[in-house]
């Protein structure tokens, strides 16, 4: 049976009857398990080995037990599929995010020790002209990525897109463009960016 992403898995098969000191290997796992369950705190910060890449998350087991780690809690920077991030037997250091213990679930964050890439965009950038490549063209405006884990927006109604258009000079994906940084807002994560010239 598929695990249930999230859901704490045993380290051992149930028949394993492996006898130390008076109770099964099993049994002596499954009491770790539940030790490390209820000492587990939110906020708490762990060691941990990758035990499992799926396609829903990364499974780390942080001493005996497994949490999750899900696609907005692994990092900052744009990533396609969880194994470009992760592998098994990777050590990392994961924060304890939350922990239901009845239904035996504990979510953990790896972005949450690394530093936010926006917040250094906004010390330095504000303001300034500066290269990117448009990553994507959306209803909203043009999507344009700018340093590692930064995008920012062009509104759509923004009046140099409305002169490239009519000089037909258009934005693709793939174009390098210069951008003016007008406005950043960390709390909604939102760069507002201006058209200044597109490389053709």
């Amino acid at each position: 049976m598929r695990p249930f992403p999230g859901r704490v898995r045993p380290r051992a098969e149930a028949g394993e009857r492996c006898v130390r000191g008076g109770c099964t290997l099993t049994e002596q796992r499954e009491n770790r398990r539940r030790t490390v369950l209820t000492a587990l705190e939110p906020g708490e910060v762990r060691h941990g080995i990758v035990s499992s890449v799926r396609d829903f998350g990364v499974f780390v087991d942080i001493g005996g037990l497994d949490g999750m780690v899900s696609a907005a809690n692994l990092t900052w920077a744009h990533f396609d599929h969880f194994s470009e991030v992760a592998h098994v037997g990777q050590s990392v250091t994961v924060v304890v995010l939350d922990i239901d213990s009845d239904r035996e679930r504990v979510s953990l964050s790896l972005k949450d020790l690394e530093p936010d890439p926006l917040v250094a965009f906004a010390r330095s950038r504000l303001g300034e002209e500066i290269s990117g490549i448009v990553d994507g063209i959306i209803p909203p405006g043009v999507v344009v990525r700018l340093e590692a884990g930064v995008h920012g927006l062009v509104p759509a109604d923004e009046p140099g897109l409305a002169r490239l258009a009519a000089d037909d000079r258009g934005c693709a994906v793939g174009d390098v463009v210069t951008v003016g940084v007008c406005g950043i807002n960390l709390r909604r994560r939102r760069v507002r960016l201006r058209i200044v010239e597109v490389a053709h």
